[in-house]
């Protein structure tokens, strides 16, 4: 009975000592933070939104959102909403690294306008 009760103790002590879900944070100070932000902020969908809003006289803020981490296709993401108003429009979901952005679907958010190629260059590199 006691060897019963110390291998639960056991498996009790290695359940809680699981760390819960967090994205490794990169050693760059607030570049990381910033960069997220960024990247929702030049998405294409997300400029032609924020500029209708701001003609209206609305506000458009950022907020990203560290304690609602999702991992994806064993990739950890940062949430960044997107609101104005009080009313959230979009959620968008960003790694550490920002190198890849997902829409509210789950699904790759469309390129930021400084991540196309340019017609100059395309035509070089014909």
């Amino acid at each position: 009975m006691q060897q019963l009760m110390h291998r639960i103790g056991l498996l009790a002590l290695l359940w809680c000592g699981t760390p819960a879900l967090a994205c490794e944070y990169p050693d760059l100070g607030n570049l990381p933070l910033r960069r997220a932000v960024t990247k929702v902020k030049l998405l294409p969908e997300t400029e032609a939104w924020a500029n209708y809003m701001h003609k209206t006289g609305a506000i458009v803020q950022y907020a990203l959102l560290l304690e609602q981490q999702i991992e994806h296709t064993g990739r950890c993401y940062w949430t960044v909403e997107v609101s104005a108003e009080g009313k959230v429009w979009r959620r968008f979901y960003v790694t550490p690294d920002g190198k890849r952005v997902l829409d509210e679907e789950r699904r790759p958010a469309a390129a930021p306008r400084g991540a196309r190629r340019s017609a100059a260059a395309t035509a070089g590199a014909s």
